[in-house]
């Protein structure tokens, strides 16, 4: 069962700058309990930067975030255990296999016995992992090795899951089942999923789209309302070329 202070995630007035560049320039954004809210934009728009104060690798004083209720600047603990993260590069421990790297994870959140057992077992099956458990990850192909991160991200049961790119290096049918995946989960565990990515055909109509391009957020609402009768590339094209 969700917690009640599951709010979602809400950003206000966040911004961020490298220097004298500026990375964010005053991004809002709330997404609400079990939305799929896909995060668009093309390379170098801030997406890394937006994941990294999300997660506090970077801090700012400029703006406020607050996920599942929590001020993630006042309370930091308490917000981030709230969330799952799926990086853009890879963090499995090669060497181990899968059961293990989740065993392992697992302990770190102070979960073990029975209980992280029961937990393991439940994301292997969400992920169609169960019958590779004891592959070790260097053997694994791109695909599961991501299924993997994502089995791993669940396992203290967060209610805001983050995924920076995760289909980045994979091809085209295994980016759809990732997606695919991540979007049942949303629609079926009640998550919060912020999945960024530049890429249009990973955004489907009724998800909510946040375009995101050189610091500042164009846009959100939902898909379909905002594209209307232009493909989703087109429309996506026309926020962010640059001018000839």
């Amino acid at each position: 069962m969700k917690s009640q202070s599951n709010n979602g995630l809400k950003i206000e007035g966040l911004s961020f700058a490298y220097g004298a560049k500026q990375a964010l320039d005053d991004i809002s954004l709330t997404i609400a309990p079990g939305t799929f809210c896909a995060l668009l934009g093309p390379n170098g728009a801030g997406k890394s930067t937006l994941f990294a104060l999300l997660t506090r690798l970077f801090t700012t004083a400029e703006g406020r975030i607050t996920i599942g209720g929590h001020d993630l600047a006042k309370t930091p603990r308490a917000a981030l255990a709230q969330m799952g993260v799926v990086f853009q590069q890879t963090t499995l421990d090669l060497d181990l296999t899968i059961r293990q790297n989740l065993r392992y994870f697992a302990a770190l959140h102070g979960l073990s016995g029975r209980e992280a057992s029961r937990r393991i077992d439940a994301a292997l099956d969400q992920l169609d992992l169960t019958a590779r458990a004891s592959e070790k990850c260097r053997t694994l192909n791109g695909g599961h090795k991501r299924r993997t991160e994502i089995a791993r991200a669940l396992l203290h049961s967060p209610s805001f899951l983050l995924l920076d790119e995760a289909t980045v290096g994979l091809d085209a049918a295994t980016r759809a089942d990732i997606t695919a995946h991540v979007h049942a989960l949303a629609a079926e565990k009640n998550l919060t999923v912020l999945w960024a990515t530049h890429l249009t055909d990973e955004v489907e109509d009724h998800d909510q789209l946040a375009i995101l391009h050189r610091g500042q957020l164009l846009t959100s609402g939902r898909t379909a309302e905002l594209r209307q009768s232009q493909s989703l590339s087109d429309y996506f094209l026309s926020l962010t070329s640059e001018p000839a």
